[in-house]
Parts: C-alpha cells; sequence; structure tokens
C-alpha cells in the first residue's frame, strides 16, 4: 500500500460523506490554562450559535466545495445534472469567484435578527475546503477583494469583517470557521504530482516525499490564520474543519505553534481541531447528529435549519417546533446547537429561514432561562421529558411533538428528587403536585388544557 493510500484510509475515517465522525468525551484533554478553563465555562453558557456556509458555491445551489473531490464524486456531484465531466467541473466550480456579487448583502440585519432571537455567537466560514477567502488575504488573490470577484469593488467587499463587526456590535461572539485543507493553492493540490489529474480530500503528493512543498502550504495556512487572528478584532473561537490535515494521516501542519502564536495576542481564543483530539480541540463537534448520551465535557452539535450546509434554491426547512425540541434535547445532554443557515448567492437571508428564526426567538423570549446558563442534570432526557439545571433550580421540559396532541390534565415528571414548589415558566406558578411511583405528578392550569394547538414545550421551574 502506497503512503497516499494509507492516508486515505484515515481521511475516510475521519469523514464519511462530507459529514465529519466526533471525537469520544475520553479523548477530551483539558486545557491547564485558567483563562481556557473559563472561557469553556463562558461557551457552555451560551446554548445557541449560528453557523454560516456561505461561498461561492451558493450560486449553484450545490454542495459545498466537496464536488471538486473525485475520489468523492458518487456522492458529491449526485446534484451535478448538466452534461460536464470531471476536469471541466473544476475549472467551472473555480472559476465561480468572476460571478459572486452578492449585492443584497446585509450584514447589519443578519445580526439584528441572531441578537433579536437568542443567539450568543456566529460560527462564520472564513474558507472552505475550496480555497476561496472570504476577508481580505494577502496570500492568494483567489478570495473575494480578488480583482477577478465583481464584489471586490463593493464598500461591504472584505465580507468577513463586515460580519464580524455587525455581529461583535450586537454583542455576539465570533467563531472563525477555517479549513485547514485548500483544494485551490498550487501547495496543496498540487500539479503533475502522484495523483495526476485525480482529486481527493488530502494533498496530491505525499509531503514526507516533498518536505519543501509541504512546508510552503504550513506557512500559507498559518499566514491565513495569523490574517484573522491580528486583523479582524476579537476571535473567541478557531474553528477547524477539514480534520484529515493532522499529523496521523501524515498531513502535520503544526497547529499548535500557530494557535499558540496566536494566543499571544487573543489570550483568550478557543481551539475547536475537529475529531483531531489532544490540546487544540478544546470542544467537540457532532456534525448533523447529536450524542445518544449526555457528554460531560464542552461540545457543540452544527446542524443545518435546511438539508444542507449550503445554500439550495428549494431547500426543506425543520419547522420551529423541531428545531426548539432540538434545542432543548441537546442543551439536556449539555452541549449546544451551531444552527446552520446558508444566505442566498445574493446576499439575503431567505423569508423562510427569517421566519424560523424569529420564532425561535419568540419561544425563547418566554422559556429562555430554562436554556441560557444551564447544565446537564439526571435524568437528562427520557423521551418527551428532558432536563437542566441552573444554581438550586432543576427545568423540566415536557415536548409536543405534534400540534394536534392533547394536553393531559396531569403531567407526571420521571425525577426522584423533592421539590417545595413548581411552576409553569411564561405560565402559573405554584402548580398543584404529588409525589408518585413515577415520579411527580403535576396538574396542569385549566387554560393550558383549553388550547387548540400544542405548545411547543410546557417548561416547568421546580425549586
Amino acid at each position: 500500500m502506497s503512503q497516499l493510500q494509507a492516508n486515505d484510509q484515515v481521511e475516510e475515517q475521519i469523514v464519511e460523506q462530507g459529514v465529519h465522525n466526533y471525537s469520544s468525551e475520553e479523548e477530551w484533554v483539558k486545557p491547564e490554562d485558567p483563562l481556557l478553563l473559563e472561557r469553556l465555562e463562558w461557551f457552555k453558557d451560551q446554548k445557541l450559535g449560528l453557523m454560516m456556509h456561505w461561498g461561492t458555491y451558493s450560486q449553484l445551489g450545490i454542495v459545498e466545495s466537496w464536488a471538486l473531490s473525485d475520489k468523492d464524486e458518487e456522492w458529491s456531484r449526485n446534484e451535478i445534472d448538466w452534461d460536464i465531466d470531471a476536469e471541466e467541473l473544476k475549472r467551472q466550480y473555480f472559476d465561480l469567484n468572476k460571478t459572486f456579487n452578492p449585492l443584497r448583502f446585509q450584514p447589519k440585519l443578519w445580526a439584528d435578527l441572531a441578537a433579536d432571537n437568542g443567539f450568543k455567537y456566529l460560527n462564520f466560514t472564513t474558507k472552505h475546503h475550496d480555497g476561496f477567502c472570504m476577508w481580505d488575504t494577502h496570500t492568494t488573490d483567489y478570495k473575494v477583494t480578488g480583482k477577478d470577484c465583481p464584489f471586490h469593488a463593493h464598500k461591504y467587499a472584505d465580507i468577513c469583517k463586515e460580519v464580524f463587526d455587525a455581529f461583535r456590535a450586537r454583542g455576539l461572539a465570533i467563531s472563525a470557521y477555517f479549513s485547514k485543507a485548500d483544494w485551490h493553492t498550487p501547495t496543496y493540490w498540487a500539479p503533475g504530482m502522484e495523483r495526476g489529474t485525480f482529486t481527493s480530500r488530502g494533498p496530491s503528493y505525499d509531503p514526507k516525499q516533498f518536505p519543501w512543498l509541504w512546508e510552503q502550504f504550513v506557512q500559507f495556512t498559518h499566514d491565513q490564520i495569523m490574517e484573522l487572528m491580528t486583523r479582524y478584532g476579537r476571535i473567541d473561537m478557531l474553528w477547524l474543519d477539514a480534520g484529515w490535515v493532522c499529523e496521523r494521516a501524515n498531513q502535520d501542519i503544526r497547529l499548535g505553534e500557530v494557535v499558540e502564536k496566536a494566543r499571544e495576542i487573543q489570550p483568550w481564543l478557543l481551539s475547536a481541531d475537529r475529531t483531531v483530539g489532544g490540546a487544540y480541540e478544546n470542544l467537540v463537534t457532532p456534525e448533523q447528529t447529536l450524542p445518544e448520551r449526555p457528554l460531560h465535557i464542552p461540545w457543540e452539535s452544527c446542524i443545518t435549519m435546511g438539508s444542507a450546509f449550503s445554500f439550495r434554491y428549494e431547500d426543506n426547512y425543520k419547522t420551529v417546533r423541531q428545531l426548539i425540541h432540538l434545542l432543548i434535547e441537546i442543551v439536556a445532554k449539555g452541549g449546544n446547537l451551531a444552527l446552520n443557515v446558508a444566505p442566498q448567492p445574493d446576499g439575503r437571508l431567505s423569508k423562510t429561514v427569517i421566519s424560523r428564526i424569529q420564532g425561535m426567538g419568540e419561544w425563547l423570549n418566554v422559556h429562555g432561562e430554562a436554556i441560557y446558563g444551564t447544565r446537564a442534570c439526571e435524568p437528562y432526557s427520557v423521551g418527551n421529558y428532558q432536563f437542566t439545571k441552573k444554581g438550586d433550580t432543576t427545568y423540566a421540559f415536557y415536548l409536543y411533538k405534534q400540534e394536534q396532541e392533547q394536553v393531559a390534565e396531569e403531567i407526571i415528571l420521571p425525577i426522584q428528587q423533592s421539590f417545595t414548589q413548581i411552576d409553569l415558566v411564561g405560565g402559573q406558578e405554584k402548580l398543584e403536585f404529588r409525589q408518585v411511583e413515577g415520579g411527580i405528578a403535576v396538574r396542569m392550569p385549566k387554560q393550558a388544557e383549553q388550547q387548540d394547538v400544542a405548545p411547543i414545550a410546557h417548561v416547568f421551574r421546580m425549586k
């Protein structure tokens, strides 16, 4: 087996059909720095982040970057429905910078929407695997401010700056998504190397055979990361994608070196080196899933509002009910939800996305005390019941999966603790309750039983 084939096997274990696996609780390494420990507690308080995948690929309405990889063609090109061969597809994709012109880009509206509706931080794609930079980098002309991109002359051309500044101004923290792979730079996919024109996730050559070429790529990556860390204001988290770019896959970019250099400037910086484990994966990041059981380490599920991370011209969006239920279960298991929405190629968010976010905000405005700043507590997540805790107060959620569900006269909460008072968050206080064999039976107010549409959830405050 060649070294490239061995590397491919490692890459397959890390990512399947574009979706990252996630590191186990046992692999997590607790930081020693008191400031980083403090920031991890801060992170666990936030609960809800807005993730945004946006790049030139939004123009086509296809999966971000992955169609460039011949090795992943079986699943990544299932939406390529025009007559085209692999090499021409790559040429067309890489030329999308020449037509990317989001004249209706609305950074302040995005920030207002997020801040007004309960989101606490932003995770924005500075660069995906395709290598197109959404900031004014000095390392490449393949960027939104490059002369080949028609948007370069716009007053908001430095998209990362505009987005980061707008969200920061509304009090949201900034998480900078950065792909460690770069399929555009000739020091990663280098022409004329062992793979020929066949592309896969990793470099087109063995870094051990061409250490001078690999070192150029390492320096390129470090330079890009340090630009983001020095020229774009406070960054709270460096969120690193492309987990196959790691030492065990023979792709050592000496990440620790650049993170520590960044922390000389931004000592609070959290690092999320996805799937790699070790000292620079400060939080674990399940993708399009959530753990079956609680995780007692910092973690965040990145999950799409629609069917994909990238923009789709027609998409199936989760309902507000589904989104709130997802958030509640994630929080009950000790994590955060990074909810991904994808801007349109013209720079707007769709009306459906906006309405979903506003619907979440309406619910969180009433019930947020049971979400933000809480911690997981037993019995965590049991069927339709979820539990959180803040200080001496325990919160119990009863989720209504369907609008048509009837509200029972009495709800039995499966928890064995004793309480002196139970209130309905956003409703009647001092509800009647009694201890029963299965837990605590709470009598519901009459008005709760008589609603035409079942609430998203009933939330009980128990002291």
